[in-house]
């Protein structure tokens, strides 16, 4: 584990170098959750890639910052976060809120990204009256009060048995997350629309969806697809929201894949 001041919020990150001159994949997790949604993604991807990844402000062992929170407010993050490592030219996956973070520094750093991987996501997520809904279930109750309909979105009904370890331990990931983190986040999301800078998107893209998905269906990863110049649209099939914890190896193949492709 690795800790930098980023403008006076520590953030935590993770690197695994695969030396001088590997291409470098920056993996931004989803909303509600740490770096640790990767831990199965990584080592298929170690070794012939650097992996990048860290915890977003207001969650897992970064600090807090002053939220309620902008997209910009994290994509800067990032940025400061890959300046701080003398890193450029990455490939930046980033799942749900993580997409929006991405989409959001190719627009104000692109000279730091050479490719999109937009995982269940979106140019614009849900309704500004439904994360005010969000926000205010979790200021008046917390976030044990939404685990159950979040989790239905999530996952899929089989990996949500109850006998599953896995599952457990991914609820508990959720309702440790800060409160203020989670609802500051949510305020970010509230506001982001990248509808018309998606259409001025100009590196090779792919976008992944879930068949199961409740937050971000198929139809709607498709739509930002299709604005996207170019952009590629896959399916994991028997996943939900988080394909990286359900399908790890599907979903390392789908990134293995294009980035094979980026170095053809």
């Amino acid at each position: 584990m690795q800790f930098v001041d980023l403008d006076g919020v520590t953030v935590h990150y993770d690197i695994d170098w695969a030396g001088d001159g590997r291409p470098v994949v920056v993996l931004v997790n989803s909303l509600g959750t740490d770096s640790r949604i990767w831990h199965h993604v990584i080592p298929k991807l170690a070794g012939d890639y650097t992996v990048l990844t860290y915890d977003k402000r207001g969650h897992g062992l970064s600090d807090l910052g002053n939220p309620p929170y902008s997209i910009e407010d994290l994509s800067g993050e990032l940025a400061a976060l890959l300046d701080h490592l003398g890193l450029s030219n990455v490939i930046v996956c980033g799942l749900s809120v993580g997409g929006l973070i991405a989409q959001g520094l190719y627009a104000s750093r692109p000279d730091l990204v050479r490719a999109l991987i937009l995982s269940n996501t979106a140019h614009k997520i849900g309704t500004p009256q439904m994360w005010a809904d969000r926000i205010g279930a979790v200021e008046q109750n917390g976030i044990a009060s939404i685990l159950e309909p979040v989790m239905q979105r999530w996952f899929t009904a089989s990996f949500r048995e109850p006998g599953n370890a896995a599952y457990k331990a991914y609820c508990n990931m959720l309702v440790r997350q800060p409160a203020l983190g989670y609802s500051g986040t949510c305020a970010a999301i509230s506001k982001a629309d990248y509808t018309e800078q998606a259409a001025r998107i100009a590196v090779p893209t792919l976008c992944i969806a879930g068949d199961q998905d409740g937050s971000t269906p198929p139809e709607l990863v498709r739509s930002l697809a299709d604005l996207i110049p170019g952009a590629r649209y896959e399916v994991i099939e028997g996943t939900a929201h988080i394909p990286c914890i359900e399908a790890p190896g599907a979903y390392a193949a789908l990134i293995r894949g294009f980035l094979e492709e980026l170095e053809s």
